[in-house]
């Protein structure tokens, strides 16, 4: 058998204070997801504390280092009749002890180890070491010895649990060996000691609306041979017992295995959001303990709420207004080319007033920012063109049916990235300072960052638009608000810029820049775009200048490249009709948007000769075959009528 060498000097003198404790299981790679995985510690005495340890895992690959990547401090456990504590995720049966998040344990070649000290002592990225040892395993899934990582730890052996999505683990013989076999999570590995009764949790759905009835059934694998009472609770975040009725203490009565809990959710007028149940044993007393435990379960808020806009689907105009201060583009007028632009970028990367959030801040920006106007409990999915629950969002390897966040400007096209502060959401109150040149900000920029289906992410991958045109059957409803954001992207950060064709392999440079000008054109800015906005602007105290006036891509990209800007000229909305006309100026192709009942749309030239008249039931578009040069557009409806000014460029 393949020997773990210890340092026996050291194990003794540390016996003078801490008791025994050795790495008894691991099981590092599982079929799937990976989200079985464990590791398993064994006092040489039951119920032992295990205060003054600590637990390090080890990176063996080349950019790991040999370093530590993830520290588990043990104070405050204990081991159980056995002498056992076990590791894992949620999702692992029996229930381990102590919980670690699904999919963290890397398959090899890595190390575990045990110390005596504290999680203090080993910041992520410290070089494994032999100070303060107690035991090491060195272990792999059919790859080459880490040679180095076992000098660092004095290992002899690397142990092999088996190939990529094997069904082993490794385990510890009582001489100090090592074999590989099927998995024995909180049984000695010898098949002694003592047995447990494991109990299970189940329902029959997994999601429940308000006022449903529904029971939770409790089986234990043998029948008791006393009665075994306890309590459960359900709290979970804001879900508590102003949420539910149902007994919560329960008894297995003697010679019988199961026990049953029916359970009423309260149908309250609250809108509180979908909320979660967690099922959980809050008293369980050896040799009976959780064979599943925090079982999570779904509670649809039927308080949602609807938002006097439309989805993109089914898009309104002028609903909402632009929360921009008074005079927010002023210093835009009379710029032109070069000059337009830095203008526009001392507005948008203004380091005096602008914000830059956390990557983990964009999930709760992105829940408020895309929520779906037709149900306040979901966010909007931007290529699937569908709402999701806002409880969805991905986190775990697993994306099925989640949501997560894309950057419309690739991260790995535009060379912004996440570092480790990234992780934590700290609130709209704590913020980094930024400027144009603060490029890796890019990467919780929210005004590039949409809420997605977490596979249609994967397959858009990084692909430029154009290349990728969303999923097969949608109506492409995203296209001008994708089109729009990564135009604000390369105005704010220094380093991006968009241009034609696809430029493979040039960090920092985005396109098409022609189709992205057509999304842009034939998508003009809706509600829900000038929603998003508006919440965005709260958090990062800047706008995307080109939903509240979309007429500046022209400036910039497009048609009016070395024009003056006015923003008389700009696209214009009435309060009295809700109508938007776009864009403005135009080449001929006008858009018309919000109309509600039937509108009387005439032109005129400036000198007053009407030259067109056309009545329209809908959103839609009428062809302008004029020469170049001013108009006046006349509506009316609904009793009201409004003018505006045209440039035919």
């Amino acid at each position: 058998m393949k020997q773990l060498i210890t340092l026996l000097g050291f194990l003794c003198f540390s016996h003078l204070t801490y008791a025994q404790v050795v790495i008894n299981e691991l099981d590092c790679d599982t079929p799937g997801i990976d989200d079985q995985e464990f590791v398993e510690l064994k006092s040489d005495a039951p119920n032992a504390s295990l205060d003054g340890y600590v637990l390090v895992f080890f990176n063996g690959s080349t950019s790991g280092a040999d370093s530590s990547y993830f520290t588990i401090d043990l104070d405050g456990y204990t081991t159980d009749n056995n002498g056992l504590l076990l590791i894992g995720s949620d999702t692992v049966t029996p229930f381990p002890q102590l919980l670690i998040a699904a999919n963290v344990i890397q398959n090899g070649a890595d190390a575990v180890a045990l110390y005596t000290g504290d999680d203090t002592d080993f910041p992520e990225g410290t070089l494994a070491t032999q100070a303060n040892l107690i035991d090491a395993l060195v272990y792999g899934t059919n790859d080459s010895d880490d040679t180095e990582l076992m000098a660092l730890l004095g290992v002899s052996e690397q142990i092999n649990e088996g190939p990529g999505n094997n069904t082993n683990s490794i385990q510890r013989n009582n001489d100090g060996s090592y074999f590989v076999g099927t998995p024995t999570p909180r049984l000695l590995n010898d098949g002694s000691g003592e047995v447990y009764n494991a109990i299970s949790i189940s329902t029959s759905q997994s999601q429940y609306n308000e006022g449903d009835v529904f029971d939770i059934v409790f089986t234990a694998q043998q029948n008791v041979t006393s009665d075994v009472v306890f309590s459960i609770t359900l709290d979970y975040f804001g879900f508590n017992t102003s949420d539910f009725t149902g007994n919560t203490t329960l008894t297995i009565p003697t010679g019988q295995n199961s026990v049953t809990t029916t359970i009423t959710l309260i149908d309250d007028t609250i809108d509180e959001g979908d909320e979660e149940a967690l099922v959980k044993f809050s008293s369980l007393q050896w040799p009976y303990i959780p064979y599943n435990n925090f079982l999570k379960l779904r509670v649809v808020d039927n308080d949602f709420t609807v938002a006097p806009f439309g989805t993109p689907i089914n898009p309104t105009y002028g609903n909402v207004s632009s929360t921009q201060p008074n005079d927010y583009y002023s210093s835009l007028d009379g710029l032109s080319d070069v000059a337009l632009r830095q203008a526009l970028q001392d507005i948008v990367a203004n380091p005096n007033v602008v914000r830059a959030q956390t990557y983990a801040d964009v999930i709760d920006i992105l829940k408020e920012a895309d929520q779906n106007p037709a149900n306040s409990n979901q966010v909007w999915l931007v290529y699937l063109e569908q709402g999701r629950p806002k409880l969805d969002f991905q986190v775990t390897s697993d994306n099925t049916g989640t949501w997560n966040r894309e950057h419309t400007f690739p991260r790995s096209r535009a060379g912004y990235y996440s570092i480790e502060e990234d992780e934590i959401a700290d609130g709209v109150d704590v913020f980094w300072e930024t400027k144009a040149d603060s490029l890796r900000h890019g990467n919780s920029d929210a005004h590039g960052i949409r809420a997605v289906d977490g596979p249609e992410n994967s397959s858009r991958g990084n692909q430029f638009y154009g290349q990728y045109n969303g999923p097969t059957g949608t109506l492409g409803s995203f296209k001008g608000d994708v089109a729009r954001g990564v135009f604000y992207l390369a105005v704010r950060y220094n380093g991006l810029e968009i241009v034609n064709g696809y430029p493979e392999g040039m960090v920092g440079q985005f396109g098409d820049l022609q189709l992205l000008l057509d999304w842009h054109r034939n998508d003009p800015p809706d509600d829900f775009e000038m929603n998003r906005n508006n919440v965005i602007y709260n958090w990062q105290f800047n706008r995307n200048p080109f939903i509240d006036q979309p007429d500046l891509v022209e400036y910039i990209w497009g048609n009016m490249v070395g024009e003056t800007w006015e923003q008389n000229l700009s696209v214009e909305q009435t309060q009295e009709l809700k109508i938007s006309v776009y864009p403005n100026p135009t080449q001929g192709k006008l858009y018309i948007s919000g109309i509600v009942q039937e509108t009387t749309i005439e032109i005129f030239s400036v000198d007053g000769r009407q030259l067109m008249t056309k009545d329209i039931s809908g959103n839609t578009y009428i062809d302008l075959d004029f020469s170049s040069g001013l108009y006046l557009l006349k509506m009316a409806s609904e009793g009201k009528t409004v003018v505006k000014k045209v440039l035919i460029k």
